[in-house]
């Protein structure tokens, strides 16, 4: 009897185990644990390329270096470029001196001679106009030929636009360049100083500078390297402005929007919590939506991407880290 007691009692002890067993698996499955939103840390990136191709000649970081904003990463040599900028500058020189001929005019030698030949056609022209006074005189008492009298009137004539022109070719040489010559000239200069501005811009985007303070995650290009217009050379993180990156379900989402304050555990910084501030809440692209399997009872699942804020800067905070949204 003691036996079978010892054996019923075993038995129902068995029973009573299995049960509780099924019962704690029904309680789970009916109050399933929350689940864990993990997200990442992130933080504004900068890739930074070239403007001028060229050899780099210089590299002044390496990966893991601090910068600030403003300093100097790496220099691109270019004798293209270099070859330019003499020939813009030799273009401005002579246009510079062709304006400066235009605004001061006619040299003083020039204006002399040109008075010179001024001068003696009008000694040219009193001539002919005396020859021509006798010869009319002559010619209306009928002692020369109507011939004789047109030759001496076109000889005066023509003495008469000779004087003319030299008076006028001096006035030009005294009044010095017309309006036109001098804008001209002018415009000449500044064409020129715009070529070599343009070339300078050249060579200050050869010097390759540090756009925000941050760290030099990733240097692409070696010392020696031909680079070309664009071509990436560095990156530089900011790591002051961070942020973390969530993405949750849309059965996940109640309460969560934004300007809501949360809170974010990150376990490298040793489960530290801290306080964070929802920015913006946007869906994903169709390729993070769940698609139901079933047609009864079920429906397609989209994806959000929250993107949530510190409230102070985090002490070692790096992008990558892991992020747990523990309180929404």
């Amino acid at each position: 009897m003691k036996e079978n007691n010892k054996t019923l009692l075993a038995g129902l002890a068995a029973v009573l185990c299995a049960v509780g067993i099924v019962a704690l698996v029904g309680l789970f499955a009916i109050h399933p644990q929350k689940e864990m939103l993990l997200g990442e840390a992130d933080a504004t990136e900068y890739r930074i390329s070239n403007m001028v191709p060229g050899h780099i000649d210089q590299l002044y970081v390496a990966e893991g270096d601090y910068v600030r904003a403003g300093d100097t990463l790496a220099h691109i040599g270019s004798r293209q470029v270099d070859a330019k900028m003499i020939q813009a500058k030799a273009a401005r020189s002579a246009a510079s001196a062709q304006s400066r001929k235009a605004k001061g005019g006619a040299r003083d030698q020039q204006v002399q001679m040109a008075y010179q030949v001024w001068q003696k056609a009008k000694a040219a022209e009193e001539v002919y106009r005396k020859s021509h006074d006798r010869v009319k005189g002559l010619y209306d008492k009928g002692v020369v030929s109507a011939q004789q009298f047109d030759e001496v009137d076109a000889k005066y004539k023509a003495a008469q636009a000779d004087c003319a022109a030299a008076e006028q070719q001096y006035l030009m040489a005294k009044e010095g360049a017309q309006r036109e010559d001098i804008a001209a000239a002018s415009a000449l200069v500044n064409q020129a100083g715009g070529a070599v501005a343009e070339v300078q811009s050249y060579l200050d985007d050869s010097y390759i500078i540090a756009p925000c303070n941050g760290e030099v995650v990733e240097v692409y290009a070696k010392l020696g390297d031909l680079v070309g217009t664009g071509a990436p050379l560095a990156s530089v993180v900011d790591m002051s402005d961070n942020w973390f990156n969530f993405s949750i379900r849309e059965d996940l989402l109640k309460g969560i929007k934004s300007g809501q304050t949360v809170k974010v555990r990150i376990p490298a910084l040793g489960d530290k919590s801290f306080a964070c501030t929802v920015r913006n809440v946007k869906v994903m692209a169709s390729y993070a939506t769940w698609r139901a399997t079933k047609t009864l009872g079920q429906y397609d699942v989209k994806s959000f991407d929250v993107k949530v804020v510190p409230q102070e800067d985090i002490e070692g905070l790096r992008p990558g880290m892991t992020a747990i949204l523990i309180d929404k």
